[in-house]
């Protein structure tokens, strides 16, 4: 017995107008009508609406705005990264096609490799690459320097920018003191 989806609910006054301006400028398939959203009432408070999302801005202003700032990964969570290829990557079975080891650096050190090595193997089309952070285990039950702040530097510029998604190795590679990064592919090979 197939289930019937439900109605979609109707959009709401600020959402009928944003999408109005997110799809003024897109031309439909070819045999295909152009979806019309209903107008707003008349009688629509015009001072509730900020100036901002009152007048839509000019497609020269729009391409000239900076790309809005990318989200913030999280170990094991990629943005973009399908299913199948976040599992693999989890469990190891990406190919590793570079390894950057950070044992015996400082913090300045250590950044400087990364961003140097990151930067290196986007620009020669790798796809996997470890970053053996090493575990830093003390007596104390803290973890060292360069296992916690790694993750922090691969969410920064010019290092997000390159890094699709990233999560701590199987035990094989290195376990809690490495992790898999997935770079984004670069365009134009």
């Amino acid at each position: 017995m197939t289930k019937k989806p439900k109605p979609a609910r109707p959009l709401g006054p600020d959402e009928a107008d944003l999408w109005r301006r997110v799809m003024e400028d897109v031309i439909p398939l070819p045999g295909r009508k152009p979806v019309r959203i209903a107008e707003p009432p008349a009688d629509r408070d015009a001072a509730a609406v900020p100036a901002a999302a009152a007048t839509p801005p000019a497609k020269a202003a729009r391409a000239e705005a900076p790309p809005p700032p990318l989200p913030e990964l999280e170990p094991g969570a990629g943005a973009g990264v399908d299913k199948r290829t976040a599992a693999r990557l989890r469990k190891g079975r990406l190919p590793i096609e570079g390894r950057l080891d950070l044992h015996g650096m400082t913090q300045d050190e250590a950044r400087r490799a990364l961003d140097h090595f990151l930067a290196r193997s986007h620009d020669a089309h790798r796809r996997c690459v470890l970053v053996i952070t090493g575990k830093g285990l003390r007596a104390d039950g803290t973890v060292g320097v360069l296992r916690s702040a790694v993750p922090g530097w691969l969410n920064q510029p010019p290092n997000r920018a390159r890094v699709v998604a990233f999560t701590r190795a199987v035990p094989r590679d290195g376990g809690e003191g490495a992790l898999y990064v997935l770079i984004k592919r670069k365009r134009g090979r």
